[in-house]
């Protein structure tokens, strides 16, 4: 299939201005500021999107595909999510990892998962490992799974929370080693992927571990970083020091000790920190529970894919240039995780498209040259998405 896409205005995610783009074999086989003549024996498809925002399909580094949660007994598990749910908010590129729960959800269910979200037409990677140490691995190594598997692009852990294994320096080092090595093995990310939690420790231990020993900043990865004020500075002196922070768009109660992302985001930007050293992820399928004082859960919310949408949509509605804060959420995340031919609009890169309308939202949606959604309307569903709706009908 061959689509012309005309009179765009493209951000790439720099502004081109005014562009014509041909998509073909799911990547941008050509793109100018002049339409082409193609032969009609071609049997081109033209769209003309009228001067529409075309943007990069957005790059979500942390999604939890096979569900999260559990923190509160068997039927507090979250369901896993459905190719909807990613492509209605934008979302075309996701990275996948498992929670609190890697006893009865494992690194090969969240290998399977990231197959079937590939052969649905998303591009799909995943961490391997959850919360706690010894890391779960499929091999029987962090390195191994990097080396073997090859959606696999680093590990997961968690600090700085009640829920993880309260992992000793020597036992971190030892998580960041593996994934640089392993990473250093096959071209891929090989990061330390890091669940922070809301404990004063903070990024104690990254601190430490940067200290003590000779790995790259750039391994080290941590997340949820808006989730208090004080962390939040942290993550600064962090990217600073030539760590990638990411922020996530959960929704914040007025006069909570957080930065809602799209708030997190201008600061950061405000600070002086490195651009290129942010991101922002959903936390999509996981539970964010509040805990009492005895850490049990005392209510509970799930993430949405569909926050990174809003939070980009809340950001242009605020005045931000959209040139400004897109990188965030396509560039950044593709380039941090090595994830080739995602987050940027260019020749030879993948058709992962986003038209938005013109408050910002999401009006339509290419996923490796395929039309999810189109004016609004879902074209696409998952395997499963489609029996349930033929079976209510």
């Amino acid at each position: 299939m061959l689509e012309l896409l005309s009179n765009a205005q493209v951000y790439a995610p720099e502004p081109l201005g005014r562009r014509h783009l041909l998509v073909a074999g799911g990547r941008i086989a050509w793109m100018g500021d002049a339409a082409p003549a193609l032969p009609a024996a071609l049997g081109v498809t033209v769209r003309d999107l009228g001067g529409r925002r075309l943007i990069p399909g957005l790059v979500d580094g942390h999604v939890h595909l096979t569900g999260g949660g559990g923190e509160a007994g068997a039927h507090t598990k979250v369901p896993p999510l459905a190719l909807s749910r990613f492509t209605r908010g934008g979302v075309t590129s996701v990275v996948a990892l498992l929670g609190t729960d890697d006893a009865t959800r494992n690194p090969r269910e969240l290998v399977t998962a990231v197959h079937g979200l590939r052969n649905e037409g998303l591009s799909a990677w995943c961490y391997t490992a959850g919360y706690h140490v010894p890391p779960v691995t499929i091999t029987g190594t962090v390195r191994g799974d990097l080396a073997a598997i090859e959606c696999v692009i680093g590990v997961k852990s968690a600090i700085s929370d009640h829920r993880s294994s309260q992992p000793t320096l020597d036992e971190f080092l030892r998580l960041a080693s593996e994934a640089h090595v392993g990473g250093a093995m096959t071209g891929k990310a090989g990061v330390l992927h890091l669940h922070v939690g809301d404990g004063p420790r903070g990024l104690a231990l990254i601190w430490k571990a940067l200290e003590a020993s000779e790995i790259p900043p750039r391994v080290f990865n941590p997340t949820h970083v808006n989730r208090r004020k004080a962390l939040f500075e942290e993550a600064l002196e962090a990217a600073k020091r030539g760590c990638t922070v990411d922020l996530t768009a959960f929704p914040v109660a007025e006069g909570e000790d957080a930065w809602p992302a799209e708030v997190a985001l201008v600061r950061y930007l405000d600070s002086g920190a490195p651009p290129e050293r942010v991101t922002i992820s959903s936390d999509g399928g996981g539970c964010l529970p509040t805990f009492d004082a005895d850490g049990r859960v005392a209510q509970m919310d799930v993430g949405s894919p569909g926050a990174l949408a809003l939070t980009l949509r809340a950001l242009l509605a605020a005045g931000q240039p959209l040139e400004r804060v897109l990188p965030a959420f396509t560039l950044n995340p593709a380039r941090h995780l090595r994830l080739a031919g995602k987050g940027r609009i260019a020749v030879g890169a993948d058709a992962d498209l986003v038209v938005l309308d013109d408050n910002g939202g999401i009006s339509d949606v290419m996923a490796r040259g395929v039309w999810h959604v189109q004016e609004g309307r879902q074209q696409v569903t998952g395997t499963f998405e489609a029996a349930a709706a033929g079976s209510a009908s």
